[in-house]
Formats: structure tokens, sequence, C-alpha cells
């Protein structure tokens, strides 16, 4: 079946599954969102204890859809993972020393004998959300902005800054893509508390801070989306590979794919009716629409930075540099190999949702958590 198919139909096949993944990663990302609130919803130490085991109950599902997302970009596009953590790597320690302290605040904030103190485990939490979101956001950023390296003839990459990627921030519309991410995690946290939570005060003052952070969000992103629609892009001759500027690139791209032009859209509306239907009309089902419209709206995101010709990660040094889906993918051996590993996700998924529905099946209370033997 998959040894059926051309090379590049391979290659923009595990693009998709990319853009899949990351979708999935910043609809996750809902439990960063909500970590950095806990201070803000929860006013003491069972309101907090209520949050932290709500998220807790879910925080294995963002840092391992990190991992396969790395793992499977490591493996069908090895020369992004080499360009990008072998260059930019102070950025990617700083993301990948986020999560660990995120995993051991989750294991050690209720243990006996904590000599750290709750506390310092409820910051490390707050870091995490703060740092993870934003970071991954603005590293994201420089798909559509570029990054500062060469490649030589051995494909061997050449920082061009002692910043290691961390100059990405002295870009705006990196930022701003960051602090979408930040804001829109914050967004679905909020919602996530509301569908999961059975508490009337962490409840109402879900509410109150939505407003804050959806239409700090929307501000974020819709600069992000104008500016991008309308700035120079990264394009790429499909006959000689050669990358150069091209003006409204990013427009083309969605003027040129309309299906995915409806994806962008149909992923905006669903984040905004989440928002608008849980303000307005007291809805708990607001994180569904808003979860879903995330993963679309990602999802599009994803594949106007990759497909119709677009170099996907552009050197702003030295534009022949560009990584393209094309020349920075694995060989076609490897890709119909890992293809057909690739048919057991639809199986992977079915088992998360399964016990996604059995871990909410009910709210959690005040109560369950006295109850409760094994508390975040």
């Amino acid at each position: 079946m998959f040894e059926n198919l051309s090379y590049l139909a391979l290659q923009q096949y595990w693009w998709v599954i990319i853009s899949v993944l990351g979708a999935l990663f910043v609809f996750l990302t809902f439990v960063q969102g909500g970590q950095t609130l806990i201070y803000r919803i929860g006013k003491n130490e069972n309101e907090k204890s209520i949050l932290l085991n709500t998220l807790g109950r879910k925080w294995e599902f963002t840092f391992t859809t990190l991992v396969t997302f790395g793992g499977a970009f490591f493996a069908s596009f090895p020369l992004f993972y080499a360009t990008s953590f072998g260059g930019a790597y102070w950025v990617w320690l700083l993301i990948l020393a986020a999560f660990i302290i995120q995993a051991v605040a989750y294991e050690f904030r209720k243990k006996p004998a904590n000599f750290l103190g709750a506390k310092t485990y409820e910051i490390f939490l707050v870091i995490n959300g703060l740092l993870g979101t934003i970071l991954i956001g603005t590293a994201v950023g420089t798909f559509f902005n570029g990054a500062q390296f060469s490649l030589n003839d051995m494909n061997q990459v050449i920082w061009q800054t002692p910043y290691r990627g961390l100059e990405a921030v002295f870009t705006f519309h990196n930022v701003a893509l960051g602090l979408s991410v930040f804001f829109l995690a914050r967004v679905l946290g909020l919602l996530y508390f509301i569908f999961t939570v059975d508490h009337d005060l962490i409840v109402a003052r879900s509410q109150k801070q939505l407003f804050l952070s959806g239409s700090t969000f929307l501000i974020f992103f819709l600069y992000f989306l104008v500016w991008l629609l309308l700035k120079e892009g990264f394009a790429v001759n499909p006959e000689t590979g050669e990358v150069f500027m091209e003006k409204y690139k990013y427009m083309h791209n969605l003027l040129q794919m309309p299906v995915i032009a409806g994806i962008l859209l149909v992923g905006i509306a669903g984040v905004l009716w989440g928002i608008i239907s849980t303000m307005f009309k007291h809805s708990t089902k607001g994180f569904w629409f808003a979860g879903s419209g995330t993963v679309l709206t990602v999802f599009a995101l994803f594949i106007m930075a990759g497909f119709n010709n677009t170099a996907f990660y552009p050197s702003a040094y030295d534009l022949q540099s560009s990584l393209t889906i094309q020349n920075a993918s694995s060989s076609k051996f490897t890709l119909t190999a890992m293809s057909y590993v690739s048919l057991m996700i639809p199986f992977v998924l079915a088992y998360i949702i399964y016990f996604w529905r059995a871990m909410n099946r009910e709210k959690i209370t005040e109560q369950e958590i006295k109850e409760e033997s094994h508390v975040y």
C-alpha cells in the first residue's frame, strides 16, 4: 500500500501526521494553562487540591504527546531535528526543564515529609505552564519568520547567534504566537475546570477569568494571523528547490488550499463559540467546542507552514539553507516502513479516549478529594 506512494506523497503524509500531533499537543496544554491559574481560582488548600487533581489526571497525556511529537519529527524529518535541536538548544533545554519539573511537582507535592513544601511544587507547575506554552509557541513562530542558521555541504548546522534559539523572542511576531498559545491554554484550562469540577465558587471564578484570558488571546492571535497573511513568506521553486521570498505567501497558501482555509475558519469559530457559549449561555460543554477548534486551527497553521511549496523551517540568515518537507525528510524506505507503524495510531487514540471518558465520568468534588487515597 504505502510502497506504491510517491516519495513526495509519503513526505506530505508524514507532515500531516506531524501537524495532527502538534495540534493535539496544543489542545492538551489546557493542563499547563490551568496550572497558571491555581492561585487565581483556588483560594484555599482544598480548592487548589481540587484544581490540581482534575489537571493531574491528564498531565501525562500532554507530556506523552510532546514526546511522541518530537519522536515523530526526529524519525520523519531528521534534518529539522538536527538543525533545531542541535542549534537552538537553549530553547529546547528550557522547554525540557519546564516539563521535568512538572512531573516532579505532581509526584511530590503531597508526599509525606516533603521538605520543600507544597508551595514550591505549585510554583514549579506555574513555571511549567508559563514557559512550556510561551517558549513552544515562540519556537513554532520561527516556522513562519525564520531562524538564524546556515547549513554547510555536509548539512552541519552553524547557528549564527550565541543565544542558540533564544533570539526568537526579538521578533514580536514569534512572541505573539507564544502569547497566543499561553492565553489559549488558560482559556482551555478555565473551560476544563467548568466542565469537570462540581464546586460553585471555582466555576464562578473560572467564568469571571474567562473574559480576560479569552479577550487577551484573541488580541494576540488576531495580530499573529493578520500579520502572517500580509507578510512575505518563504516560498520554494518546485523545479529547482530554490527558496525565495514571496509577498503574501501564506495568504496564497490559504487561497490555493481552500480546504485548509475552511478548516482554519471552522477552527477559529469553534474556539470562539466555546468561549461565548460558556460566558453568555453558561454552558459546561464549551471545552469541547474550543478544544476541537484548537485542534483544527493549529492543524491548518502547520499545513500552511509546510505545504504548497513552502519552507517549513526557513533560515533568515541563508535562504538556501531553509528546510522543506522534501529536503529535510528521511529516505523513502524509512518513511514507508514508518507509515505502516502509523496505522496503529487510531488504536492508540481509541485507548486514550476510553480512559479519558472513564476518568471524567463524574465531576470532581471537594468530598472526593477528602476521601481519595491518591491526591496530587
